[in-house]
């Protein structure tokens, strides 16, 4: 990696790239600021990483597709991919599953499988399929809002000015929202990963004292239905006037991205 190509490549998109050693790990990727704003910090284990470049820019659109080849003690080569980019008012990266080739390819990759379809279903026409809004879909940030227009659900069990959040990020406000079903699990300080009921039995099972443990019954995967303004500090508003299912992008399922879990 040459950190001048790597510097030029970023600099295509209208952004700036720093770079510094990682001591354990791979590579870590984060939008900081400094005194001259925003920039893209990439931590980079020289032991284990081999490159690290654009595989793809698209500066009119201000993106492009980061490519790390790393090999593991055993010499086996892995490919992790990221797609750096600007949205709306800030920058931002996100893992990419898959083998995407270009940011085109690397936007499609993060939609979920059932945005997908529906956008194939409803003939989205191609060059509207990566707008923040089209027949099939609102987007802000990493969360896809797919329209129900059918859906009607008691006044009881609307939430008002709720959050939507994925790990420690900054929330997505809601001015209405409703849960419904999902997979009751649970979580204690030392088992922040969640376990189902079945792990949990079984783990008191084997060492009874953890029942004393302060744990915290949680949903995971729970089908989540918004509506009205969604609210959040680096995207514009969005106003759904009728009930949208929320859906989170497919970055949790890159390999840089496996240990994210999606609680409420």
């Amino acid at each position: 990696m040459k950190q001048s190509i790597l510097e030029r490549q970023f600099e295509s998109i209208g952004a700036r790239v720093k770079t510094s050693a990682l001591r354990q790990g791979d590579l870590r990727m984060n939008v900081l600021s400094d005194r001259h704003g925003e920039y893209f910090d990439v931590q980079i284990n020289p032991e284990s990483v081999i490159d690290v470049f654009a595989l793809s820019t698209d500066p009119r659109d201000r993106h492009l597709l980061l490519l790390a080849k790393t090999q593991d003690e055993k010499g086996v080569a892995q490919k992790q991919r990221f797609l750096c980019g600007h949205d709306e008012r800030a920058w931002f990266v996100a893992s990419v599953p898959g083998n995407a080739s270009s940011v085109r390819q690397a936007k499609e990759a993060l939609k979920p499988r059932s945005v997908r379809a529906l956008q194939d279903l409803m003939q989205v026409r191609p060059k509207d399929r990566n707008r923040r809004k089209n027949r099939a879909f609102v987007r802000q940030g990493e969360w896809f809002f797919v329209p129900q227009p059918r859906l009607r659900v008691s006044e009881a069990w609307v939430l008002r000015n709720e959050p939507i959040r994925r790990g420690a990020g900054k929330p997505h406000m809601c001015e209405l929202l409703v849960r419904t079903g999902g997979e009751v699990v649970y979580v204690s300080r030392g088992y922040p990963k969640a376990l189902t009921s079945a792990q949990y039995a079984r783990l008191l099972q084997g060492n009874p004292a953890l029942r004393k443990l302060p744990w915290k019954t949680m949903r995971r995967d729970m089908a989540v239905f918004v509506k009205g303004r969604i609210r959040h500090p680096d995207h514009k508003t969005v106003y759904l006037a009728c009930w949208h299912r929320v859906v989170l992008n497919t970055e949790t399922e890159a390999p840089a991205m496996r240990n994210v879990a999606f609680l409420d």
